[in-house]
């Protein structure tokens, strides 16, 4: 089975869906396909503004109390009130396709990010915060540097893609989930299961194949032999 994950890491909502996506990465047999969608286009020069501070609080407040994600101190009170900080999916976007590239796991690289953001405040569009997160999770210094110079560029192809993969799948936003089964794609409501990462694992499991019969009636151990 597939889980097809379309998200931005600029995505409150994508936040508060991480341990959903950390859970269901985990079950053997499931396959996670990341799927950026460039939510804040960094063309667009966007800012930190009073504004946007005033238009997420609320939201994120919400957030918070559907999934349980910790907001942290240094996004409400610091991060949100730098002015003039970069607003930017791209960096980001590009970031995680370079941890792809070096052999470190996506989607913890998108959650690292995301804590960085949320919790600690951290400027995520800037290039010295995404390599210092990097490096947390492995990754050479000049390595990761090479790679993502090499994936802003791939970036750019990389969310035209996602975008029209979702107006194919009829996907209105971040976050979305497809799986992927036998070729059948069923869109899954990430909403319903916020908080509740546990549950959402064991109900996919249900619908994994399961393993083929062995042929023996039992098998198993004693403290004379194995069978």
């Amino acid at each position: 089975m597939k889980l097809h994950y379309f998200y931005d890491p600029l995505c409150g909502w994508c936040y508060g869906a991480s341990p959903l996506l950390t859970a269901a990465a985990t079950l053997p047999g499931m396959e996670l396909v990341m799927h950026a969608g460039g939510m804040i286009d960094e063309a667009e020069g966007r800012t930190i503004t009073p504004d946007w501070r005033g238009y997420v609080m609320p939201h994120d407040a919400r957030i918070a109390q559907m999934s349980g994600q910790p907001f942290g101190e240094a996004y409400f009170e610091g991060l949100l009130r730098d002015i003039g900080a970069p607003l930017a999916s791209d960096p980001a976007i590009a970031a995680i396709l370079a941890a792809g590239k070096l052999g470190l796991d996506p989607l913890a690289m998108l959650a690292r990010i995301q804590q960085a953001h949320y919790q600690e405040g951290r400027r995520i569009a800037e290039f010295e915060t995404l390599s210092a997160l990097a490096a947390e999770q492995g990754a050479d210094a000049a390595a990761f540097a090479g790679a993502w110079r090499a994936a802003r560029t791939e970036a750019e192809g990389h969310i035209a893609e996602t975008r029209q993969l979702m107006n194919r799948l009829g996907l209105r936003g971040f976050p979305s989930a497809v799986l992927e089964q036998d070729g059948q794609l069923e869109r899954l409501e990430l909403s319903g299961w916020l908080g509740k990462p546990e549950q959402l694992a064991a109900a996919l499991a249900e619908r994994l194949p399961k393993p083929a019969p062995s042929g023996d009636d039992a098998l198993f151990c004693t403290p004379e032999s194995c069978r």
